[in-house]
């Protein structure tokens, strides 16, 4: 029987951007702000679900992620075979 694995916010946001391949910078740059407001969301120093919803729209959009599957926590929410 699987198991569910909660992921963090930090950890959505740091698995997207490696899969695209890109730097925090460049997913910074994609999304309109500075490197360290997307540092600061990666690391869970600050929540994306706490942000303006324009920083957390640019910042998924940048992810390829959709914001209402987020918001709702399809990404957040994972199947796994291994027990726990």
């Amino acid at each position: 029987m699987p198991n569910q694995i909660v992921k963090t916010e930090a950890e959505i946001l740091l698995e997207a951007r490696k899969k695209l391949g890109l730097t925090q910078q460049q997913v910074a740059d994609k999304a309109g702000i500075l490197w360290r407001q997307y540092h600061r969301l990666e690391s869970g120093e600050r929540k994306l679900s706490s942000s303006s919803f324009w920083l957390a729209g640019n910042v998924l959009d940048a992810l390829n992620l959709d914001i209402t599957a987020f918001a709702r926590g399809k990404y957040a929410v994972v199947e796994s075979e291994e027990n726990l």
